[in-house]
This record gives C-alpha cells, sequence and structure tokens, in this order.
C-alpha cells in the first residue's frame, strides 16, 4: 500500500486557490479539434499470423517466474471504483467534428446514487477535469493527459489506430484518478463519472472566471519572478531528480521511437526480398528448393517482425512517452509549490516592514502638517500607532493562513511524490520485463525458422552423399 497523502487545500472554507496550469509548447495545436492527442505517434500495424515451427523450450520462462512486490501486495481487494473507457463515436455536426468516448463506471462507495454509471465525454471534458484537480490540489500530481496535437504527417485525422491509442491513454488517465487516494474523493471527479452532458456544462460554468484567471496567472508570474530564497533542501533534491529524469526518459522514448522507425524500414525490406527468391526459384532448377525455402523463412520472419512492431508501439512506447509528458507535470507542481512559497516570503517580508514603520520614529512633517490643523503630536502619534497595530494583526492573520497552506502544500507534495515514484518504478519495470519476454519470444520464433532451414538444407544435402562424414 502507498503512504497516506496529504491534501494541500486550505482547511478553512470550502474554496480553494485556484493556481493556473502551465502551458508548455505545442509543435502543431489544432484548433479546430481540440480532441486530437496522441502519446504514441507511429500507427500500429495489421497483426500477422505466429510462426508454428517446433522450437526448444522457452527461456522466457524464466522472465515469467519474475513477479513484483507491488503485484504481490496489489489493491485489487480494497479497490472500490472501477472505470472503463472504450466505444470511442465520431460526432459530426455543422461546427464541428470531434470524438466521444463512453466512460462506465461500477463502484461500492456510499457517496454515489447507484452502483453503475455510463456517460460519454469528450477530450474536452477529460482537459476540464484535470485542470480543475491541479487548481484544487496544485502540489498533488495529476497524470497527464495525452497531448492535444500532432506531429505533421504521422498520424491521419481520425484513423482508427490513431483514436484506440489516444482511448487506452484515457483510460489510464482516468483510473489513475481512480486510484488515487484524494483525487478519487473529489466532487469534480464524481460529478465527471455520472453527471449528464447538461449537467457537466453547467457545473463547468461554476469554474473561476476569465478576469479570476488571469489575476492567478498574474500572481503565479510574479511569484516565478521573485522566486524563493530559503527553498527546503528536499525540495531543491526533488527538482535536481526531475531534471535528471527527463534527460534520461527523454532520451530513451527517442531512441526507442527510432529503433521501431528501423524496425519498420527492415520490415519493409524483408518483404521485398522474399518474392525476389520466389522469382530467382522460377529460374533456377537447381537451387529451386532452397530458393522457395528462404522466401518461406523471409515470410515467416516478416510476420514475426510486424507483430514485434506492433508490441512495440502499443506496450513500450506509450510507457515511455506517458513518462516523458509527466516530466512537464512534475516541474508544473515544483513550480506551483514554490510560488506559494514565495508569496508566503513577500508577506513575510512586507509584515517586517510594517512592523518597522511601527517601531520608528514620528515623521516631522506628517506632524508638523498635523499641528497646522489643530491636533497635537501625541494625539497624531497615538492614532498612527493605532492604525499600523491593526494593519499587522490582520496581516498576521493571513500571514499564519498562509503559512497553513505552505505546511499543507509541501505535506502533500512529500507524500504524493513518493506515491509517484512506486507507481512509476512499478509501470517502467513492467513494460522493461514485457519488451524483454516478447524480445525473446520474437528472437525465437526467427531462431525456429532458420534452423528448420538448415535442417531441411543438411537432409537434403545427407541424401546426396554431400555431407563431410567428419
Amino acid at each position: 500500500m502507498s503512504d497516506p497523502v496529504v491534501d494541500n487545500a486550505v482547511p478553512s472554507g470550502n474554496s480553494s486557490v485556484a493556481i493556473p496550469t502551465d502551458i508548455s509548447g505545442q509543435i502543431l495545436d489544432l484548433d479546430e479539434d481540440d480532441d486530437l492527442e496522441v502519446f504514441s505517434k507511429g500507427t500500429t500495424l495489421t497483426e500477422g499470423s505466429s510462426f508454428n515451427a517446433s522450437m526448444q523450450t522457452s527461456p522466457a520462462s524464466l522472465i515469467n517466474q519474475y513477479k513484483f512486490e507491488e503485484e504481490e501486495d496489489g489493491d485489487a481487494d480494497t479497490k472500490d471504483i472501477f472505470v472503463t473507457v472504450d466505444n470511442p463515436e465520431s460526432i459530426v455536426t455543422a461546427i464541428e467534428t470531434f470524438v466521444t468516448y463512453r466512460v462506465m463506471t461500477k463502484t461500492t462507495r456510499s457517496e454515489f446514487d447507484a452502483s453503475e454509471f455510463e456517460v460519454r465525454r469528450r477530450y474536452q471534458d477529460f482537459l476540464w477535469l484535470k485542470g480543475r484537480l491541479e487548481e484544487a490540489h496544485p502540489t498533488l500530481i495529476v497524470h497527464p493527459l495525452p497531448e492535444k496535437f500532432v506531429m505533421k504527417g504521422m498520424v491521419e485525422r481520425f484513423n482508427e489506430d490513431f483514436i484506440e491509442t489516444r482511448r487506452k491513454a484515457l483510460h489510464r488517465f482516468l483510473n489513475r484518478i481512480a486510484e488515487h487516494p484524494i483525487f478519487s474523493s473529489t466532487d469534480d471527479f464524481k460529478i465527471f463519472l455520472t453527471a449528464e452532458s447538461g449537467e457537466l456544462t453547467s457545473h463547468k460554468k461554476q469554474g473561476p472566471g476569465f478576469l479570476s484567471r488571469m489575476g492567478e496567472t498574474v500572481k503565479a508570474v510574479a511569484a516565478s519572478v521573485r522566486g524563493v530564497r530559503n527553498r527546503p533542501e528536499e525540495f531543491t533534491d526533488m527538482q535536481e531528480y526531475v531534471e535528471a529524469f527527463t534527460q534520461k526518459i527523454g532520451s530513451l522514448d527517442k531512441v526507442s521511437q527510432r529503433i521501431v522507425r528501423e524496425k519498420k524500414e527492415h520490415l519493409e525490406e524483408l518483404k521485398e526480398s522474399g518474392p525476389i527468391y520466389t522469382l530467382w526459384s522460377q529460374s533456377e532448377e537447381e537451387l529451386a528448393e532452397p530458393l522457395k525455402r528462404m522466401a518461406g523463412c523471409l515470410d515467416s520472419c516478416c510476420k514475426e517482425t510486424e507483430e514485434q512492431v506492433k508490441e512495440l508501439n502499443d506496450h513500450l512506447i506509450p510507457v515511455l512517452h506517458e513518462y516523458v509528458l509527466c516530466t512537464e507535470t512534475l516541474k508544473a507542481v515544483l513550480r506551483r509549490r514554490d510560488n506559494i512559497q514565495a508569496d508566503f516570503e513577500a508577506k513575510t517580508e512586507a509584515l517586517a516592514m510594517k512592523k518597522a514603520d511601527r517601531d520608528a520614529e514620528s515623521k516631522v512633517l506628517s506632524l508638523a502638517w498635523d499641528s497646522l490643523v489643530g491636533r497635537s503630536p501625541e494625539e497624531v502619534k497615538q492614532q498612527k500607532q493605532q492604525k499600523l497595530k491593526g494593519e499587522i494583526k490582520e496581516m498576521r492573520v493571513e500571514l499564519d493562513k498562509m503559512e497553513d497552506r505552505m505546511e499543507w502544500a509541501n505535506n502533500a507534495l512529500k507524500s504524493d511524490w513518493t506515491r509517484w515514484q512506486k507507481v512509476m518504478r512499478t509501470d517502467l519495470r513492467s513494460a522493461f520485463v514485457d519488451t524483454a519476454e516478447r524480445n525473446v519470444n520474437y528472437y525465437e520464433k526467427c531462431l525456429a525458422v532458420w534452423e528448420s532451414f538448415l535442417h531441411s538444407q543438411r537432409t537434403e544435402a545427407e541424401g546426396n552423399g554431400k555431407v563431410d562424414s567428419s
């Protein structure tokens, strides 16, 4: 079980301060359709049939024996909410074309009015949920959504493979939220899962207005400019970890995608070479049999390579790219934490300056003017002292609230950081082991193909008496 996560919302009142989501650069923003987004940029290939040649006992059985402690400590017995995203549908109107998804929920939680719900949602609804969670809990780590843009020429608009890829990504997003001890209990998540389209639209309008969001954005920019002077060492360590993790996972993502591209190129060459052997066999009687067998072996290896590329696209590439997106989420969370501390430090400085004004000697010019209007210097001094005292008291109350907010934010991030690292390591370890197992299976099948070819040629050579008995 993961460590309990401490919410970072201010305990007083029902409202929480909205922190604007950081906007990362976009390569190609498809404004006409916000529903286009992917984790994996490549499209999948048609699934090929497996080669059924006999082969030795697979060493992959050693991998199958590997069990994760996290899996053995699974939450299957304690999980009380299950979410499925499926059945994508394209909606065409006079104004726009977009895709909606069926979101099915089964739960035993008492706060839900029923045990099963079924609604349809589009990408903008998922984006709204993510934004609401980040506003209410600025230092908790919200799982990333698939991107809203695609690389030019990589996929066709509303391609079936593309839609299936993003459906899986949205499914993972909702299940990450459902597994989170804080996010899964929020009203926004409940409304997302249960409200009809009209009710959800009405609820979305209740959020902060444009001017309010702009004000928060200005405050966040000002806090970023000021920076923090005394960041706790543990959060500095987090930033350094995120920078190193960003570089490593980004490089691994690029290399893996390049490997897939090269495998696709290799696959096309294999597909071209098989027919050449077949054509050659028609004009070379003495070599006809081995040439045909070579063509058959290449055809079998094509099918296995095609399946391997598909598996990499479906299982390894999405996980790696998902954590590339996670790095931007982590950086945004750390910036928001720094902004909260910067606000606290600025308020602390303002209070110190106010105290200095209170303790300073009376201003000569002010007292001279007050004496001209019939007020004694002592009376003016007492009035100013009382005013400063009231202002200092108000600032202390506000500073105490800000200190509480900073403490909640820090505790929330520390707990969620531990939880995120555990999930990340489980995900990546599982993806690596799964890739290793699939590679072993792939190479075993290809090895069996070529061993069958060698066996046939040796048998033929022995029959012709061409094998050296030594």
